[in-house]
Formats: structure tokens, sequence, C-alpha cells
């Protein structure tokens, strides 16, 4: 279980990220066409996985348009945006952002994703949410570089987690 804090108040997730250095768990998660996609249909290709609570939020959605404009110029990559809210939503403000360079995945349906790699939260006003975080993936999808945001309300660091891949 990790500690992290939503406007300085302790809340707690359901586990802890994956280790560095271990392979990540596969998942199957819905698109915005409300298509199915796993991460082994990105064998062979480095993976961010971008994790938040909720597209409706300012910073969730800044992180979404930092990885857009930036990891486009990462070569064999791909960023997965990952959280609970419905795939309509994801579509309607990737439509209205021009949100091209990123997958948007929802784990609506019974937030497997969230408990499986232990960043659902359990408690607070969040619960049941995932926790902001951000998981880099070499080819075999190996985990190279985890972020636990420990305040809710703040952005990852994006240039740390891209530059595991530069």
């Amino acid at each position: 279980m990790a500690t992290i804090t939503l406007k300085q108040n302790e809340i707690h997730t359901s586990g802890n990220l994956p280790v560095t250095n271990t392979k990540a768990n596969d998942f199957t998660l819905v698109k915005t066409d409300l298509s199915t996609s796993s991460l082994s249909d990105y064998k062979g290709k480095r993976v961010i996985l971008n994790i938040f609570p909720s597209i409706d939020t300012a910073t969730c959605a800044m992180s979404v348009r930092q990885f857009n404009k930036q990891a486009a110029a990462l070569d064999n990559t791909v960023v997965l945006c990952i959280s609970r809210d419905l795939p309509f939503a994801q579509a309607r403000f990737c439509g209205a952002e021009g949100i091209d360079n990123v997958v948007m995945l929802s784990d609506f349906n019974e937030g497997s994703f969230g408990k499986s790699y232990g960043l659902e939260i359990i408690d607070g006003p969040l619960k049941g949410l995932h926790s902001r975080c951000v998981i880099v993936l070499d080819e075999n999808h190996s985990v190279l570089y985890t972020e636990q945001v420990p305040e809710i309300a703040d952005e990852p660091q994006y240039e740390k987690a891209l530059n595991i891949l530069k």
C-alpha cells in the first residue's frame, strides 16, 4: 500500500507499483471506440503508461497534453493514457483538444487494471479511481521507471520519465 495525499490529506492505494526490472502484467482495457486493447498489442514497442484519476480535472488533462506533445518525438514509443473515465469522456476530450499522439484507455468496467497494478485509491473522496502514476516499459515490457506522484494534484515528472527512453 502506498500513502499519497490529496490537498495534503493522506489517502492510500491498494498496493505498490510494479518493481523495476520486472515484466509488466498484461491487461485489457477499453478504447474510445469501445474496442479493447491489451498491453500485448504493443509488443516490440516502448510504452509509457500515463495513469490518472479523471480526464475532467486540470492536472490530468495537462498530463495527457504534455505526453501527447513530448512523446510524439520518441521513436518506437506509444503512450497509453489510462483512467476510469468512460471512453466517451476520453473521446470528447481528445476531440476537443486535438489529441492524437496518445492512446486513451478506460478501466471503467471493473477497475481491474488499477487493482492489478496496485494503484487503485482505496479511501478518501477519490476512492475507486486510479492514483496519478507514470510507468515506463521497454520493448519487452519490462519496467524501466515508475513514479507514484505523492500529491495527486501535482503533475508527474515528465522529463524524468521521457529521459529514460532517450
